[in-house]
């Protein structure tokens, strides 16, 4: 059965940092597109960021460029999301995403059909 569980949420203040893992299991990891996305109360889910197969391209949507960073380990089967400079806007249930798609589809959840049951970040002003 195929599975993703994140780790790593929690409280931080508003300019600090944190970061997310996510390990996979029950699937061919080094054939799926791995993003996270985020959703905040009230509002739809949405992409935050995604990396390609092989690790070499990774993908963010525009308000987290320059302060988040992806990444994955195709040995240990685990993708990262490095969050900086945190902001309240920030505050989200992030959830981890698996997709076995080709094409730029990254920003689309449509195109995930492995997701984990989310983290909570919560960020403090």
């Amino acid at each position: 059965q195929a599975q993703l569980k994140e780790s790593g949420g929690g409280l931080v203040q508003a300019g600090g940092s944190l970061t997310l893992s996510c390990a996979a299991s029950g699937f061919t990891f080094i054939y799926y597109v791995m993003g996270w996305f985020r959703q905040a109360p009230g509002k739809d889910r949405e992409f935050v960021a995604a990396v390609s197969m092989n690790g070499a391209n990774a993908y963010y949507t525009d308000s987290v460029k320059g302060r988040f960073t992806i990444s994955r380990d195709n040995d240990k089967k685990t993708v990262s999301l490095l969050l900086t400079s945190l902001k309240p806007e920030d505050t989200a249930i992030y959830y981890c995403a698996g997709g076995p798609y080709s094409g730029n589809y990254y920003f689309d959840p449509t195109k995930y059909n492995v997701w984990g049951q989310g983290t909570q970040v919560t960020v403090s002003s």
